[in-house]
């Protein structure tokens, strides 16, 4: 397993350079090797790349995304891929762009391109193309999605807003439109894991107090 790091600081607002890496379906143009990324659901992506020579069609999960922070992945199936992009503040106009990432070469041409550190030299050129990318646009991004996705330790807790919004131009389009829905908060007191205890008896001694229902 390989492991690649690389970070960028981007002249953008850190808002605006987030919004603009939740759109994975503009990665072609700012990514090499890839030639198209579909959005099959709000946390799986269909990818068709190009690595060392190889063609590749595979899948992708988002494991962890907090809006402004970061967003973490893993493939689905071979080729065995994970990573983490993360974002700081530095300023109000200056964001630093992080993206680490695990590769599992597969076969003599994918090992042979790793050896060499191809595959890094590609991956740091992603990053310093995504920033060229956003900065062109003066800050600005193409769209962005503002849910939450929580990572394997955050199950049991609290569930954001992980409904993404349809594109600029369809009705609801646009970045957190208004109307959104699927917040999957459970109700306020409801413990760990959004499961409220099942009824039945009382214990004794724990009976609540008998009185006339109070006046609303």
């Amino acid at each position: 397993m390989s492991t690649i790091e690389h970070s960028e600081d981007v002249r953008a607002p850190i808002r605006a350079v987030y919004n603009q890496w939740t759109q994975f379906e503009s990665f072609p143009e700012f990514m090499e090797g890839v030639e198209s990324v579909k959005q099959l659901s709000d946390t799986r992506t269909a990818w068709v790349a190009e690595i060392a020579g190889v063609r590749r069609e595979f899948e992708a999960e988002i494991t962890e995304q907090h809006p402004d922070e970061r967003i973490a992945w893993r493939s689905v199936d071979k080729p065995h891929q994970a990573g983490v992009v993360t974002f700081h503040r530095l300023d109000d106009a200056t964001t630093r762009v992080t993206l680490q990432m695990e590769y599992d070469p597969e076969g003599f041409l994918e090992t042979a391109a790793d050896w060499l550190q191809l595959v890094r030299m590609r991956v740091i050129g992603d990053v310093k193309r995504f920033k060229t990318f956003i900065e062109s646009r003066d800050g600005g991004e193409t769209g962005g999605w503002r849910g939450d996705v929580p990572g394997p330790h955050e199950h049991g807790s609290t569930y954001g807003d992980t409904t993404r919004p349809v594109p600029p131009g369809t009705i609801g389009g646009g970045d957190e439109p208004p109307g959104t829905v699927g917040r999957g908060e459970y109700p306020p007191g409801a413990p760990p894991g959004g499961t409220l205890p099942p009824p039945g008896p009382v214990p004794p001694g724990h009976e609540p107090p008998q009185g006339p229902r109070p006046v609303l």
